[in-house]
C-alpha cells in the first residue's frame, strides 16, 4: 500500500536506551531535525508501514491526565502554542522512559517524533526503530558490515490523529498492538484507552470484507466461498470466546493472496481494531440476504441462489422463490383449496 508524500512539518529523533530486564534511560537531541530527502524517505516509509500493519488499537486520551500526561502535552503544544516541538518531544520521552521501566521486556532504540500533514488530517507519528547490522561492499570490494535502521520490523509505534482530536471525535489516537503484551507499555506511554466494542468492530469487519469482495470484482462463487470461510471461522472464534487475530483472517478466508486482504483490513478508513471476540450477530450478513420492503420482509441464505430456491432476475428486477413450503402455500391459497 502506497501513499502520497506527507509534508513534514517538524521532526526529531532521540534514544530510549534499554535493554531487557534492565534499566532505561533516554538520549535527547536539543534540535529539531532538518527535512532532508533522507528523512522525507524515511517519514514517508514508517507511515507507509504504519497504516500496512494489522493488529493496531484505536481508541482515544485517558483523561486522567497526571499518570497520563501525554495528552496535556499534546493540547500545550498544538492548541495552546505554549511549549515547542522539542519541548513537547523531551517530556514525551521522559515518561516514555517512565514506562519502559515498567516493562522488563522492552527494548530500546531510536525514537522518531514527526508531526505531518497528509492527504487531509495533521498528525503527530512516534515510532521506535531499531538498528540491525547488514553487509555492505565497499569501493575497493571488500565486504563489511553495516548497522543501518531496521525499517522491515516496525513494531512499537504510535499515531495521533490531531485534526480528528481536535474536532472531539471518538478514536483519533491509534497503536500497535504487536505481539504479546510487549508492547502494553506505549499504549501506557501514549495514554489510550482503547475500549473496544465487540459488535461494532465484527460489523466493521464484514464491511472490510464486503468492502475486499467490491474492490476485487469477485464473481458471485468466489465471493461466497469467501464470506462463507468468514463466516465459519468467525462463528467458532465466537463460540470459543476467542478473540480475532485479523492477520489470522486474512490467511484463513482468502488463502491464495492474504496478503491482499490484510491490505483491505488495514484500511484506515475502518479504524478495524484486533482482539475482539466476534460477536456472532454481526456475522450473519456474511450468510444471509435480508431486507424489508413497504409490504414484505425477505430473508434467504446465500446458499438458496445456488440451488436455485432463489433467483434474482436482473433484467425486470424481481426474485422468485421455488420449493414454497406448504404452510404458507396454504396461507396464500386459503383454507379451501
Amino acid at each position: 500500500m502506497s501513499t502520497p508524500p506527507n509534508t513534514i512539518r517538524n521532526l526529531v529523533v532521540h534514544k530510549l536506551v534499554k535493554d531487557a530486564n534492565g534499566p532505561a534511560s533516554v538520549a535527547l537531541r536539543q534540535s529539531e531535525q532538518a527535512i532532508t530527502p533522507a528523512a522525507q524517505r524515511l517519514v514517508d516509509h514508517l507511515c507507509q508501514q504504519y497504516v500496512a500493519r494489522l493488529g493496531k488499537g484505536f481508541g482515544k486520551f485517558e483523561e486522567d491526565e497526571v499518570s497520563f500526561p501525554v495528552p496535556r502535552l499534546v493540547r500545550q503544544h498544538v492548541q495552546e502554542q505554549a511549549i515547542d516541538f522539542i519541548t513537547l518531544t523531551g517530556q514525551m520521552m521522559q515518561h516514555l522512559q517512565l514506562r519502559a521501566e515498567q516493562e522488563a521486556l522492552a527494548t530500546g532504540g531510536y525514537v522518531l517524533f514527526a508531526r505531518a500533514q497528509g492527504e487531509e488530517n495533521d498528525f503527530l507519528l512516534v515510532a521506535l526503530v531499531t538498528e540491525v547490522v547488514g553487509t555492505a561492499i565497499n569501493d575497493g570490494m571488500e565486504i563489511l558490515d553495516s548497522v543501518h535502521l531496521d525499517m522491515t520490523n516496525l513494531r512499537v509505534a504510535g499515531k495521533v490523529d490531531l485534526t480528528a482530536w481536535q474536532k472531539g471525535e471518538d478514536r483519533y489516537l491509534s497503536f500497535l498492538k504487536g505481539r504479546g503484551d510487549v508492547a502494553a507499555y506505549f499504549k501506557l506511554f501514549l495514554g489510550c484507552n482503547d475500549v473496544v466494542t465487540a459488535l461494532k468492530e465484527t460489523q466493521k469487519l464484514v464491511q472490510g470484507l464486503e468492502n475486499f469482495v467490491a474492490k476485487t470484482q469477485l464473481g458471485h462463487e468466489a465471493r461466497d466461498v469467501l464470506f462463507e470461510r468468514a463466516h465459519g471461522y468467525l462463528d467458532e472464534l465466537g463460540d470459543d470466546s476467542r478473540p480475532v487475530s485479523l492477520d489470522e483472517v486474512a490467511a484463513r478466508v482468502w488463502p491464495d493472496a492474504p496478503a491482499q486482504m490484510r491490505e483491505a483490513l488495514a484500511d484506515e478508513s475502518l479504524d478495524l481494531n484486533g482482539g475482539f471476540v466476534p460477536d456472532r450477530r454481526a456475522i450473519k450478513p456474511l450468510m444471509r440476504f435480508k431486507t424489508t420492503a413497504p409490504g414484505w420482509k425477505l430473508e434467504f441464505d446465500r446458499g438458496a441462489i445456488r440451488t436455485g430456491d432463489v433467483i434474482y432476475n436482473k433484467s425486470n428486477d424481481t426474485i422468485v422463490l421455488y420449493n414454497v413450503p406448504e404452510q404458507l402455500r396454504r396461507d396464500l391459497l386459503g383454507d379451501n383449496e
